[in-house]
């Protein structure tokens, strides 16, 4: 799609989005932030299922194509003239649908200056959650540093409706600095004691599979919030970081009348990790997979790797791909992971030339060189990860959308058939 046909499809989208809100007039809860955006929606979307009627953006439509697509509840026509042709009629059409959902649950991304811009053109949301930015985050590249992103991603806590709800993470200095200039009232959710949504006694529980072989399944905590305590458990979910997604759908629950209490049972019935994000899988040789392969940022590597650190193992074993989108922070932030590495994993694999970095990194740190394999695609340590593989090992498998991690995947669990549904990127598009 050349540039002047997508500026005119841009255009038309956000048109037809404004007209069907101004006609159906949902409440709009937008998700924004650098890591964990996904899945927070997901986790809000449990949450308000339980008493309305809800639509959230589908897998990642968080561009300036695809807030306008989940408003319209229309799918991408990827790089089809013909098929944007149809998309656009079927926009205009959308406003004399019938019925129209009573909540929008919006993922909103930012990879450019600007983007916020474009998409708050569109909508007012009565509630924003910020998830976290981090030192270095995904996207910087094109911004002249992460202050410059956190500007661009805060602008949401800026548009909320005057009498709105801003959800920030406390945990986050970028996401906490944004509670000054923010409308509407702010929340903030995360560990730390000062969080109005507080998570406590994380832990980590297991069970023992038919070779009596102990496997992680899930977490545990405690909510305090509003002056109340209530437990809360998640399902074959690993990682601190599940619970900021926790705690912010909480918050928003709050908002539209859901208690603590009953938004937790619904988390535990209905929430489970997107596909790629951490999910726990069954691998070859009554191994366990830590499913990360959706994308990589420093911040989200690092609580990968803290989980892969925490989970009992015979062995843990890191297989790291590049992280892409970091611009002039490539070097340092491989590095951190190559550190962080070295002071637990048993066996280092690495992937692509800028985890290259990872690996030298350990070296550095005293990793024995025996104990790392760098190599070149997501096949290849696929392939080495089959041969080495066993009884009882643990494998973090993450980096960025473009190595394709899910491919080494793939190779390594038990249960292949299953791929379609368990597997991120398995869409005709991907394959090709």
């Amino acid at each position: 799609m050349n540039t002047f046909f997508k500026k005119i499809v841009l255009a038309l989208l956000a048109w037809e989005a404004r007209a069907a809100l101004a006609k159906f007039q949902p409440k709009i809860v937008a998700v924004t932030g650098s890591v964990g955006k996904s899945s927070t929606k997901e986790a809000i979307a449990v949450v308000l299922g339980a008493k309305y009627r809800v639509h959230k953006s589908p897998k990642s439509y968080n561009s300036g194509f695809g807030v306008p697509l989940t408003i319209l509840r229309l799918p991408t026509a990827w790089h089809s003239p013909v098929g944007w042709g149809l998309t656009l009629m079927k926009g205009f059409l959308a406003r004399f649908q019938k019925e129209y959902p009573e909540i929008l649950v919006l993922e909103t991304g930012v990879d450019r200056p600007g983007d916020m811009d474009a998409v708050l053109s569109i909508i007012e949301p009565q509630v924003s959650v910020i998830t976290a930015i981090g030192e270095i985050p995904v996207h910087v590249e094109f911004f002249s540093g992460p202050k410059e992103l956190a500007i661009e991603k805060g602008k949401l806590a800026r548009g909320t409706a005057a009498a709105g709800l801003v959800l920030l993470n406390a945990d986050d200095d970028a996401v906490y600095d944004m509670r000054n200039e923010a409308r509407g009232k702010v929340v903030t959710f995360g560990f730390g004691k000062g969080a109005d949504i507080r998570s406590s006694q994380y832990t980590l529980y297991t069970k023992k599979n038919d070779s009596s072989i102990e496997v992680p399944v899930g977490i545990r905590c405690k909510i305090d919030y509003q002056g109340s305590t209530v437990p809360l458990h998640i399902k074959n979910a690993l990682g601190k970081q599940q619970l900021y997604m926790a705690t912010a759908a909480i918050g928003v629950g709050g908002y539209f009348g859901i208690n603590a209490l009953s938004a937790a049972e619904a988390l535990e019935e209905g929430y489970r990790p997107l596909a790629g994000r951490l999910r726990i899988l069954e691998g070859i040789k009554n191994s366990v997979i830590l499913d990360d392969s959706y994308n990589a940022s420093p911040t989200a590597m690092h609580a990968a790797l803290d989980t892969l650190r925490d989970v009992p193992a015979r062995r843990r074993i890191a297989a790291l791909a590049d992280m892409l989108e970091i611009g002039k922070f490539t070097i340092q932030a491989h590095q951190a992971m190559g550190e962080l590495a070295a002071s637990f994993a048993d066996i280092l694999v690495t992937v692509g030339p800028r985890a290259k970095f990872i690996a030298r990194e350990a070296i550095e740190r005293g990793m024995k060189r025996d104990a790392i394999h760098e190599l070149s695609s997501a096949g290849e340590a696929g392939k080495l990860l089959q041969d080495i593989l066993q009884p009882g090992d643990v494998v973090l498998v993450k980096g960025s959308q473009s190595m394709r991690m899910e491919r080494a995947v793939e190779e390594i669990m038990a249960h292949p058939e299953l791929k379609k549904d368990l597997l991120v990127r398995q869409e005709k598009y991907w394959k090709q």
